[in-house]
């Protein structure tokens, strides 16, 4: 039988899960762009509204190393099912009730403050869940096949944006910019209630993994899994943190920052915009694809690092083509996207490599997530701020994290 197909039920709960967590992350970040600073952060700048709601989205980021240092301990110990399933209900939880909150107008500043509690569990969930996903599918993996499963969880972030954005653009054409601004907003964190349903229906259905199973059998679990991995193994955490930067920042500055720029400084229809950028993110899927496939028959840090160049081509080209006419600016956004691909699909399958099974949840999940905080919670407010000298600017940071990430990856080694 084919693996795929044996695996199918493994896969699906690696890709869903994974595509709920990114659709929740996503239509914040939309939500972002578009209302949330005139509705929960008052003042007489746009800008400054602005940027306020991209603090907010990075407040996420500093949550998901904490919440990956949480659930890596119980992943460690008690397995990746169970953890996983905790993982997704908190992220769900914290996105349902952001749909209830009233705004600044209404309460003050309880509004801001209760959106930053909920922003702040949803990085909490989220730092617990990318791991356990690649665990999930990359520990089911038969030989020569890690690099394909690798994708499965990587892949829920396109399937995750295009519901994010796809359910923002129906809306935007369908309500008036009034029933937008005061309840169409709301709509998407209401529907993530149903999608978490079926993450959960899907993942309480799989069976633990083979390599958890043999930590087991081989010996109790470590007490402390973050202990252990920051004796033996922390220089893999820092290179693996500095791997993943490039696909962070690329990532958020090819969707919040430019769909912030694109509709504000530059003009565009949000409409228009959000349209393009969904098109954009096709080629993100494709590059996932292609670079799985290639690290099946390569290798994955291979691969990543010929991302990390493409990452300082991308920052070269921003500057003209953002600037430029809607196509062009469509035109980065499919470059951008498509290189990503290739610095994040094949992260599934290279990161957990650099730890032994005994810690991989805690040590994968870290790496992950602290990454996360240096490319993408500070990439939208400093790409903002940078714009302000100059769209070269903005591209010269893209470009930094390209040469960034290939430093961690020329350091790495196979485990």
């Amino acid at each position: 039988m084919h693996p795929i197909i044996a695996n199918r039920r493994i896969l699906l709960a690696a890709l869903v899960g994974t595509s709920v967590e990114f659709y929740d992350f996503y239509i914040y970040a939309t939500a972002a762009a578009l209302v949330l600073g005139p509705l929960f952060f008052p003042s007489s700048s746009d800008t400054a509204q602005l940027l306020s709601a991209y603090a907010s989205f990075g407040l996420a980021f500093v949550a998901r190393p904490v919440g990956a240092a949480v659930f890596g301990h119980f992943g460690d110990r008690i397995g990746r099912k169970s953890t996983l399933v905790a993982s997704l209900m908190l992220m769900g939880a914290s996105t349902l009730l952001i749909a209830f909150l009233p705004t600044y107008q209404q309460i003050g500043w309880w509004a801001p403050l209760l959106l930053c509690v909920l922003r702040f569990g949803q990085g909490f969930g989220l730092g617990g869940e990318w791991g356990g996903a690649a665990l999930l599918a990359v520990e089911n993996a038969p030989e020569g096949w890690r690099g394909r499963f690798g994708t499965a969880p990587q892949m829920g972030a396109p399937i995750g944006f295009i519901a994010a954005n796809g359910l923002f653009l129906i809306l935007g054409v369908t309500l008036t910019p009034d029933q937008f601004r005061d309840w169409g907003w709301r709509l998407p964190f209401l529907a993530s209630a149903i999608l978490v349903g079926l993450g959960l229906w899907v993942r309480l259905k799989v069976s633990e993994t083979p390599a958890f199973k043999r930590v087991l059998a081989e010996g109790p679990p470590p007490s402390v899994p973050l202990g252990e991995m920051a004796r033996e193994h922390f220089g893999a955490v820092v290179r693996g943190t500095l791997a993943v930067v490039a696909c962070f920042a690329i990532f958020y500055i090819a969707t919040a920052f430019a769909l912030g720029y694109g509709t504000t400084k530059l003009g565009h229809p949000k409409q228009a915009f959000l349209g393009v950028q969904l098109i954009a993110i096709l080629f993100m899927a494709a590059g996932i694809a292609i670079a799985g496939w290639w690290s099946d028959r390569s290798s994955p840090r291979k691969v990543l690092m010929w991302g990390c160049a493409g990452t300082v081509a991308a920052g070269i080209a921003l500057a003209p083509l953002m600037a430029g006419p809607l196509a062009l600016a469509g035109l980065f956004l499919a470059l951008a996207l498509f290189v990503m691909g290739f610095v994040y699909g094949p992260v599934g399958a290279w990161l957990p490599d650099q730890f032994p099974a005994r810690v991989r949840y805690t040590g994968a999940s870290i790496a992950f997530n602290v990454g996360g905080v240096i490319g993408g919670a500070l990439t939208p407010f400093a790409a903002q701020a940078l714009s302000a000298k100059g769209l070269g600017w903005v591209g010269l940071y893209l470009a930094a994290a390209g040469v960034l990430s290939w430093i961690g990856l020329a350091a790495s080694r196979r485990r």
